[in-house]
């Protein structure tokens, strides 16, 4: 075998390839992992310090069994590495009775028989008295909710999957991939790589890296402000993450302090950027866009009054429904994708890297994932 001769090629080592150059791996798989930038980078979607899990999932009931797996499987990492890759700090999920944040994940709980209870607003504001709902608001609490560090996730993916024999190359973009009856060649400026599968975990790059597949993907600026709170971060460090949607529809969601006291409280709004690509992606953050911010972080938390003390720019991958895209595309014989995650997709990393590790060894996975066939997209 060529020394550029692989099992598995897994072309973009963010959060969903990490995970699945790991899973391959520790099953004896012969990987190789290619990334245009260095490791748990800043130039995607797969950084910022914290992104939310929770179970009661307003988006659809079908990804609860996804995310009941993934649970385990965050505490697997977490057991494997010795690092706090995830943390359970209960969330709240508030708004109008009806308003698909309260009634989705109501909704989700009692699909799947998931812990929960209900809160009205009297009840929301006096076990958490940051928090200032409308008088006709209601809460439901998730003591099962909370946040998963990104970085150190997608960091703790590669090292295990180093461990585990994978070979991993950064700096090195992916210019042409190709797939014929007994492999694939994958080139890149440094050479060509063949193997039996591919794996592409394109991110942001999707629009580029999958043009052939027809598959619809928006690429989303999105903001992250870090506001520092009147008085102090010490009523926001024993604190639950939070999703709010208020009477226009409108989502923003938040972290707790988990900075220090110099961190800030993280806040930020949920789909609400403009569309760019990662090349025109403007990743300096207006100062209107902090008044924005804070302006409606404190209808529900009035203490978010102080200054940014940090801004940062992600990007969303959003498909038109807003589901995931994973699949083995028919055009191809030894090609597997995964993409369009649309800003809600890093709870679901680790049971992704599993899903993609089933399908490029075995073509088929036990994994419920028929939501996320592209078929229901495919426009060419």
């Amino acid at each position: 075998m060529s020394d550029n001769s692989y099992d598995v090629i897994v072309v973009g080592l963010g959060g969903m390839g990490s995970a699945a150059a790991y899973h391959l791996a520790r099953r004896g798989v012969r990987v190789l992992g290619l990334e245009k930038f260095t490791p748990a980078h800043d130039r995607g979607s797969s950084h910022g310090g914290s992104r939310i899990i929770r179970q009661s999932y307003f988006e659809d009931p079908a990804y609860v069994p996804l995310l009941l797996r993934a649970y385990e499987l965050w505490a697997e990492l977490q057991q494997s590495t010795g690092q706090e890759v995830y943390r359970l700090t209960g969330g709240v999920f508030v708004g109008p009775p009806d308003c698909l944040t309260v009634a989705g994940s109501l909704r989700a709980a009692l699909e799947w028989e998931l812990p929960h209870e209900m809160l009205d607003a009297t009840e929301l504001r006096r076990r958490f008295p940051t928090f200032t709902p409308g008088p006709g608001d209601a809460a439901l609490y998730e003591a099962k909710a909370g946040f998963a560090r990104p970085e150190m996730t997608v960091q703790a993916h590669l090292d295990l999957a180093a461990r585990a024999g994978a070979t991993l190359r950064f700096g090195e973009e992916v210019q042409m991939w190709a797939d014929g009856p007994h492999g694939v060649t994958v080139t890149t400026a440094t050479g060509s790589y063949t193997a039996g599968q591919l794996v592409v975990c394109p991110g942001a790059w999707a629009p580029d890296l999958l043009t052939e597949l027809g598959i619809p993907i928006t690429i989303e600026r999105q903001v992250l402000y870090w506001l520092d709170p009147a008085g102090g971060t010490a009523p926001f460090e024993d604190h639950p993450i939070f999703i709010n949607e208020n009477a226009l529809g409108q989502q923003i969601y938040g972290f707790p302090a988990i900075d220090g006291p110099a961190g800030g409280v993280k806040v930020a709004f949920f789909r609400k950027g403009q569309v760019c690509t990662p090349e025109t992606i403007d990743r300096t953050v207006q100062p209107q866009e902090i008044d924005e911010m804070r302006e409606r972080a404190t209808e529900l938390l009035p203490a978010l009054t102080g200054p940014a003390v940090h801004t940062a720019t992600c990007m969303y991958s959003n498909t038109p429904d807003e589901h995931f895209v994973i699949t083995r595309p028919d055009r191809y014989t030894n090609v597997t994708v995964a993409c369009g995650f649309s800003g809600h997709g890093f709870k679901f990393v680790p049971v992704v890297g599993e899903v993609l590790a089933d399908l490029a060894t075995t073509g088929t996975t036990g994994h419920p994932i028929g939501l996320f066939d592209p078929a229901r997209l495919v426009t060419t």
